[in-house]
């Protein structure tokens, strides 16, 4: 079986797996620790998203692209540099947690050791990220799936084990939940360890080629700077949107209770059920990374363009049908979380958001295999910034209100992913079709 379509196969039944995994630990915690406490659990969660990213500083990103792009004889010099980066990210992570962290009053609420399981996250994510960087590189897709898997599994094994042997009171009973996050990234990070000495002692019985420290520093940034920023302003956007919303609501005429629930019907299940088919985008883009860096490197823009249009093929024969399900059974998709709600006129209005979206994920592995992570970054910095324009203006119409924001939203999707196509057809000498431009030539 084409390498392409073996490991996206692999990932995405890793991925499903996984995504049911995330379900039934999401049902453990809200058994055990009430409305109160899971929504306090789930109100930290993008503050250890964010300690996450700055602490992986995206070198799973970096690392896989570069091992993808370079000969095995030069991977020894890559490896060394990489994990000398780590602990120059891993002490400036922690630095800065030592001092922000306690002072940190989202923090408050929650019992006062949570803020060491953060800081305890720290290193173990950092390292986890150039060894999962270099296996996502070397394509060797099983240890991923295996991690992915293991991490949730383990997650969910010490959940239901230790809520069933013990008794704890809220703020410590966040903090278990809490704990057993940490818990399954380092035992992810033990297999990965284990997994990455092994690989490196076999790379030191082959002829090695020694490059440069500060070559190699300056590759693995060119990429993790960038893509570190494009997800920090994805996080950030993530936060401020619930705001703009329930604003714009307000402006036109909503009480701020009913603004509330009406962005917790959009969010909680429109954006539940829409994303969840997006495990396979998600899939693509790990593979796609270090197949497209690969090609990139060699000058093998006829197989760029092929893959390019497997993936596309592939996203429009999973997405299409995805999508039609969610316009004509929107209803009884969402009855089954709140009955008769106006989510069901969401998830129908929103069909070209989630649509446009699970094109541009892949586009994004295409954007970073060739080098143009800055462009993607302002891709969705504009696309974003004309997002949030329409959804104010017009969400704070009182003829159009959480209509308006869904226009919006859509409209945001779709120019994200058109700016991603076109720079990519640019870029590869393609037509809007994805056939060779007559402009073109390759060797």
């Amino acid at each position: 079986m084409n390498p392409f379509f073996r490991g996206a196969l692999l990932l995405s039944g890793a991925a499903l797996a996984g995504e049911s995994l995330e379900f039934l630990i999401n049902v453990v915690l809200a058994n055990e620790l009430g409305e109160h406490n899971f929504g306090l659990y789930m109100a930290i969660l993008p503050t250890l998203v964010f300690v996450v990213v700055l602490s992986s500083l995206e070198m799973q990103v970096s690392v896989s692209k570069m091992v993808a792009e370079r000969p095995v004889n030069q991977h020894i010099s890559l490896l060394k540099a990489a994990l000398r980066l780590a602990i120059i990210v891993a002490l400036t992570c922690l630095t800065a947690a030592f001092i922000v962290l306690p002072n940190l009053s989202v923090l408050d609420p929650y019992h006062p050791m949570v803020k060491w399981l953060l800081i305890l996250l720290v290193p173990v994510v950092t390292f986890s990220s150039v060894a999962r960087g270099y296996f996502v590189g070397a394509q060797h897709t099983k240890k991923i799936a295996v991690i992915n898997l293991l991490k949730r599994g383990a997650q969910l094994l010490f959940l239901y084990g230790i809520f069933q042997l013990f008794q704890f009171q809220s703020q410590t009973a966040i903090f278990v939940a809490l704990g057993t996050v940490v818990l399954s990234e380092i035992l992810v990070l033990f297999y990965m360890g284990t997994a990455f000495i092994l690989q490196i002692h076999r790379l030191r019985r082959e002829p090695k080629e020694e490059i440069q420290a500060k070559e190699m520093y300056r590759s693995i940034l060119s990429v993790s700077l960038p893509t570190t920023g494009l997800r920090v302003f994805h996080a950030i956007t993530f936060a401020i949107k619930p705001f703009l919303i329930t604003t714009a609501l307000s402006k036109a005429g909503l009480l701020e209770s009913m603004a509330l629930i009406q962005y917790g019907k959009l969010a909680g299940v429109a954006f539940t059920i829409g994303f969840f088919p997006a495990f396979i985008a998600h899939s693509l883009l790990t593979v796609m990374v270090p197949l497209v860096s690969s090609g990139y490197a060699k000058g093998d823009f006829p197989s760029l363009a092929k893959l390019l249009r497997q993936a596309m093929g592939i996203t429009l024969a999973y997405s299409l049908p995805v999508v039609m399900t969610f316009y004509f059974l929107a209803e009884p998709m969402t009855d089954l979380f709140f009955e008769h709600s106006p989510a069901s006129g969401y998830l129908t209005l929103l069909v070209p958001y989630f649509l446009f979206h699970y094109f541009a994920i892949p586009m994004q592995a295409y954007l970073i295999g060739i080098g143009l992570v800055r462009e993607a970054f302002m891709h969705s910095v504009w696309s974003t910034g004309v997002s949030f324009l329409l959804m104010f203006t017009l969400g704070s119409l009182p003829s159009l209100q959480m209509h308006g924001i869904i226009i919006g939203m859509n409209v945001g999707a779709v120019l994200l992913t058109l700016m991603h196509y076109v720079t990519i057809t640019e870029k590869l000498g393609l037509t809007l079709i994805l056939t060779q431009s007559r402009k073109q030539r390759w060797s």
